[in-house]
């Protein structure tokens, strides 16, 4: 039977007509990894040479900065209506710095993206990854490892915005995250920059044609 056949015996709903539309709907990309994997640098140069791939924006308390502006940068919230959002669930995560400031992952925003047809890139640290995952597990998680520890302390080293006991500290929580990655679906080792973000782009495309999201609903 030729496939135009097909397709008009089927009334255009059958399998073939289903499996070769669009997908209805986006995907959340959640890239994590320890402090000083690259994970800020990494992102920035896929969603360049993907540009329709959409960063995630968060919800903070602290207050915009010159330039910055509501729901492009982030979305600026005082301390009340930020604890509203978390009493009714409205965030798919959200932690609390040591300065007293609250950052989230506003739970509306990645559902109207993903709606939309649109695929999500979240940029975040492992603990907020993991929170994430627990509510949204039809998400993709790619874990960023460093080539060597070594490689590590030398890319904090460089930063120079912490002492050296800083630096311990953050490593020795970086071999903690470590033991987390088998709840990831990728690993993409950062040790070269064009090398990376080219994996990171092929798991994208990988999963755009994954058959479950052609056709499942979530």
């Amino acid at each position: 039977m030729e496939i135009k056949t097909l397709i008009s015996s089927t009334g255009g709903t059958g399998p073939l007509a289903r499996a070769t539309q669009p997908a209805r709907r986006g995907m959340l990309i959640v890239i994590s990894g320890p402090s000083g994997v690259g994970k800020g640098t990494l992102v920035k140069e896929l969603i360049r040479r993907q540009p329709e791939l959409l960063l995630s924006i968060s919800v903070t308390t602290r207050a915009p900065r010159p330039g910055e502006q509501e729901g492009i940068d982030y979305f600026f919230r005082s301390e009340e209506e930020f604890m509203e959002l978390v009493a009714s669930d409205a965030l798919l995560e959200y932690t609390q710095f040591v300065n007293g400031l609250y950052y989230g992952t506003p739970r509306t925003f990645v559902e109207e993206t993903i709606k939309q047809g649109r695929d999500l890139v979240l940029e975040i640290d492992v603990k907020g990854a993991i929170q994430v995952k627990e509510r949204w597990p039809q998400g993709v998680y790619i874990f960023l490892l460093p080539p060597t520890m070594a490689e590590l302390q030398v890319r904090l080293a460089k930063r120079q915005t912490e002492a050296a006991e800083a630096i311990r500290q953050r490593l020795s929580v970086a071999v903690d995250e470590l033991n987390l990655l088998p709840l990831y679906d990728y690993q993409v080792v950062n040790d070269d920059l064009a090398t990376a973000t080219a994996k990171l782009a092929a798991i994208w495309q990988a999963e755009r044609c994954r058959v479950s999201r052609q056709l499942a609903h979530y």
